[in-house]
């Protein structure tokens, strides 16, 4: 059994501690939609920046596979690197602040709800390519290396990225910081749980795959939900991308068709 301050551990403990527990108590926070909104505009600020000195010096930026890397990474690691200090700095550091406790259980729900994405991604990916067409299914760093043709370092670089650092980024991002600014207002889990998947696939400024990304985001964020932690949704993000990353390895690398 678990101490009465300790977040439930396994899927149907946490499925049924849902709504029945309080928000986490937040002492020494001292940040929230404010910090959320500044880690937001730096990601935006710096993709607008990079892309500005890429037209500057007449690069192009589908072409350049500096830019490629820079464009496609930077942005987010910055952005969740200015996450981690505000928590640092204003509240009680990533840890505590964004629970990133580490637990096995949370591991293994993870897991399942990573698999199970894949799953729901798949069938909706389907769905989407029937509707919208094939070429909007693609996300934006799909389509930015489609047609490169990346060495292999920095398609091995885009592959652990896709798969490892940017999942764990966006999720000290949105499951991380954006969820704790929610949960210092009051609001409920089920409110974060809606709030973050929401802005989530807002915030990838893909329109035309906005409601397929809040089909990929919800076992992230359900898996955030059961355990209160950071861990499971990360092990969830990291098992839904790992596909998605493993192709695009193989295609920027001409090992499969594009």
């Amino acid at each position: 059994m678990n101490p009465p301050d300790e977040p439930p551990t396994g899927l149907i403990a946490g499925v049924r501690a849902v709504g029945r527990e309080p928000s986490p108590e937040r002492a020494g926070q001292r940040w929230g939609f404010g910090a959320f909104l500044l880690v937001e505009a730096v990601f935006v600020l710096s993709a607008v920046f990079i892309t500005a000195i890429a037209s500057t010096n007449g690069t192009d930026f589908g072409a350049s596979v500096p830019f490629i890397l820079i464009g496609s990474m930077v942005p987010t690691v910055l952005a969740a690197a200015v996450a981690v200090v505000i928590t640092r700095v204003r509240g009680n550091g990533p840890l505590v602040d964004l629970r990133l406790s580490w637990n096995w259980a949370d591991v293994k729900i993870g897991l399942k709800l990573g698999l199970l994405g894949l799953v729901l991604t798949y069938l909706a990916a389907l769905i989407w390519s029937r509707v919208v067409g094939d070429q909007n299914a693609t996300s934006a760093i799909g389509e930015l290396v489609d047609g490169a043709a990346l060495p292999t370092g920095a398609a091995i670089a885009m592959f652990v990225y896709v798969c490892f650092v940017g999942p764990i980024c966006e999720e000290l991002i949105y499951r991380g910081l954006l969820w704790g600014a929610i949960e210092r207002q009051g609001w409920s889990q089920w409110a974060a749980l809606v709030l973050t998947t929401l802005i989530f696939a807002a915030s990838h400024l893909e329109p035309l795959r906005t409601s397929l990304l809040i089909v990929i985001a919800l076992p992230i964020g359900i898996a955030r939900l059961l355990t209160r932690r950071l861990t499971a949704s990360v092990v969830a993000h990291v098992i839904n991308n790992f596909l998605p990353g493993l192709t695009l390895l193989l295609v920027s690398l001409g090992v499969m068709p594009g």
